[in-house]
């Protein structure tokens, strides 16, 4: 079996495991809309340059529990890859859904496993894994009162911008950093761009984390831009994204199939 295949085989095999009996509610002050598109979603895996570097894919599925599961696998062939997994259930009589578990996994550019990174929003806990080989215990941390900590289904929790319902949403991300530990930061996504003819423009969203006045302006330069674009015509709205494989890992774009990276902003 590959590393790319068994890491996404370790993301997705525990939540199904958990789901077997539909959870009390969750205690993530954020909603969500529920998905435009079930089923496979390929896409491929891009450098910054526009070059195809491996595969990629976002699998939603529902659940017998009636939760919905959302699996996202991207890379390098070869190389650096990362796998993560988001599991929503439904919040109360209307459409909408509430995070109950994340979990992320990756490989760094050796295929050394990395750290695996765990947030259980009904327990209110959040725990940071040590990397394979690593003799220390993981972290663990409770996560804030009201919390709005959002790691992997950023694509849901952008709709509100990209129907043009909300100019700013503030949520949180989990920062694990090895050997440091774990970190939660506020983060800010607005509409960054937005291309072609309304009712069926690429729209761009960033997002950026705010480590405090001093801290954030110090490390400004040394932070990726990390953008998510939608289509506002599509029923899966995502088109595609720009972040990190994993913390200090190598940047790439992530394109849905069917459109080209360099809409995305990719040079080549």
């Amino acid at each position: 079996m590959s590393t790319r295949r068994r890491i996404a085989l370790t993301v997705a095999v525990p939540l199904l495991l958990a789901s077997s009996a539909p959870p009390a509610g969750g205690e993530s002050s954020l909603t969500f809309s529920p998905p435009g598109i079930f089923g496979d979603i390929d896409a491929d895996t891009y450098d910054e340059e526009g070059r195809r570097v491996g595969d990629a894919n976002m699998r939603v599925q529902r659940l017998p529990s009636g939760n919905i599961l959302m699996e996202i696998l991207s890379g390098i062939d070869g190389s650096a890859q990362f796998a993560a997994s988001a599991e929503l259930a439904p919040n109360g009589a209307d459409d909408s859904m509430r995070l109950v578990r994340e979990r992320t996994q990756a490989v760094d550019r050796s295929e050394k496993p990395l750290g695996v990174m765990t947030i259980d929003h009904i327990a209110g806990v959040a725990q940071c894994g040590k990397p394979e080989g690593s003799s220390e215990e993981p972290v663990r941390i409770d996560l804030p009162v009201d919390e709005r900590v959002v790691n992997v289904p950023l694509n849901l929790l952008f709709q509100p911008l990209v129907r043009g319902e909300a100019e700013v949403i503030d949520f949180q991300i989990l920062l694990c950093r090895f050997p440091r530990g774990a970190r939660i930061v506020s983060a800010r996504a607005r509409v960054a761009d937005a291309i072609g003819e309304e009712g069926d423009r690429l729209v761009e969203i960033r997002y950026t984390l705010d480590f405090g006045p001093i801290l954030s302006r110090l490390a400004a330069p040394f932070m990726p831009q990390i953008s998510f674009w939608f289509n506002e015509n599509s029923p899966g709205a995502w088109v595609g994204h720009r972040m990190p494989l994993f913390t200090q890992g190598p940047t790439v774009l992530v394109v849905r199939s069917g459109f080209l990276p360099r809409l995305l902003g990719a040079s080549r």
